[in-house]
């Protein structure tokens, strides 16, 4: 049986969305429209330190520049806060937690601090420090990491959109991040937890994020290996390019990237955004989005088999 395509916009309200952010979105709101699939709104604001209301009015101010429409999820500021804020759902994301915690040397408490594995790490990755200590998961001040094994392999499903193919992609998990984190030092669920338990929650079959993301696909089908959830495992993913700077950095929230409010007060359109998701896919160049997804529909190079969702229209 055909599963109907069902994606998800996923912004972050710890600042500004920028021009990556807003190319990305016009991307997965053209697969969406082009093959009659479901978008869920799902904005990530577990990070409360982060979190600001002017960021959060920006996401629903930036998406309505961009004539993007969802089928599920929050309306406004105000209806995000009563009834659809990560917070809200902690039940689900521990639940998953407390899965993991009771599979046998699954999970271990960690004291380190940020200082102390930049001090002795030798590739960037945790280096096991608390892994044999057996510290109490109840301690104060401790995060909660997930054992990978050197050995564990995971593979998914991959829309290249240079080739158009639909290629299974595998990566030693280890290699990807190391021991993650799954639970902070403040208690609350990391975010490979509360993305992959969402997107089970919401039943989100189809992930369009950036390619720096994909340590995070390799962690998050990791998780689900152990709960041995096959669902997530059958997701199509694409990870697409980066906008970068003249100097080739990536865009950043932090790092002073132009924020769309500004192309809004300026009387600017998304027209470049557009251009920017086309040239992603290796279409032609198109003056406006339902040119996009004109263009999208009558390609034969997304041809995504019928055995992932159902044919376009």
């Amino acid at each position: 049986m055909n599963l109907k395509l069902k994606t998800r916009i996923a912004p972050t309200p710890s600042g500004l969305l920028h021009e990556g952010n807003g190319a990305s979105f016009l991307l997965t709101y053209a697969f969406a429209k082009a093959y009659e699939g479901d978008i869920l709104l799902r904005i990530d604001d577990l990070d409360a330190d982060r979190m600001r209301l002017e960021y959060l009015d920006d996401i629903f101010k930036t998406l309505d520049w961009l004539g993007i429409e969802w089928t599920e999820g929050p309306s406004s500021v105000a209806d995000f806060q009563q009834n659809w804020s990560q917070h809200r759902r902690l039940h689900i994301y521990n639940y998953m937690l407390n899965l993991l915690k009771n599979q046998k040397d699954l999970l271990y408490a960690c004291e380190c601090s940020r200082k102390q594995i930049k001090e002795t790490t030798v590739n960037g990755f945790y280096p096991q420090t608390c892994r044999f200590k057996n510290l109490d998961f109840n301690q104060m001040d401790t995060a909660w990491r997930i054992h990978v094994p050197d050995n564990n392999t995971v593979s998914f499903s991959d829309l290249d959109l240079k080739t158009k193919t639909i290629q299974q992609t595998a990566f030693f998990s280890h290699c990807a991040m190391g021991d993650f984190v799954v639970r902070q030092k403040n208690r609350l669920p990391a975010y490979q937890i509360a993305s992959v338990a969402d997107d089970a929650y919401f039943g989100v079959n189809f992930v369009v994020r950036g390619a720096d993301l994909l340590q995070s696909t390799v962690a998050q089908i990791y998780i689900t290996q152990q709960l041995k959830r096959t669902d997530f495992s059958k997701t199509l993913f694409i990870h697409h390019d980066l906008v970068k700077t003249k100097e080739g950095d990536k865009l950043s929230k932090s790092k002073d990237a132009t924020a769309l409010a500004e192309w809004r007060y300026a009387g600017k359109t998304p027209e470049n955004l557009i251009k920017q998701a086309a040239k992603w896919l290796n279409l032609p160049e198109v003056g406006n989005f339902n040119e996009l997804i004109a263009v999208l529909k009558a390609s034969d190079l997304f041809n995504i088999p019928p055995q992932y969702f159902s044919k376009k229209v």
